[in-house]
């Protein structure tokens, strides 16, 4: 959060005036930091917020990773499968043309 230093001293009439004249009657707080104390409060409203929001990021980032690491595995499966399934393949065309080519001498 950043402090905020006064660029220049309260006017002087501000100065002189009475505490009673700086003062809220209800709460006691000085008129002087009440504006400060009540911009802080909606700047750690804002943070707050901010804050749930990055703690939802890590419980997603954390799902997305998971279903990451599940399409990863399933993908390398398939990778298998295919490789599997392009062998057979082969063997099949390899022994068609086979029986193709004996089929042809044959006659």
């Amino acid at each position: 959060m950043d402090r905020h230093i006064p660029m220049h001293a309260l006017p002087e009439e501000i100065q002189k005036m009475s505490p009673e004249e700086k003062v809220c009657k209800y709460c006691g707080v000085s008129y002087l930091i009440l504006h400060e104390f009540k911009a802080m409060e909606e700047k750690v409203k804002a943070m707050e917020k901010e804050m749930k929001f990055y703690q939802g990021s890590v419980d997603r980032e954390k799902r997305l990773q998971e279903k990451l690491r599940s399409l990863s595995q399933d993908f390398e499966q398939y990778k298998i499968e295919n490789e599997s399934k392009r062998e057979r393949l082969e063997s099949v065309i390899l022994f068609y043309h086979l029986f193709s080519l004996k089929e042809k001498y044959r006659k």
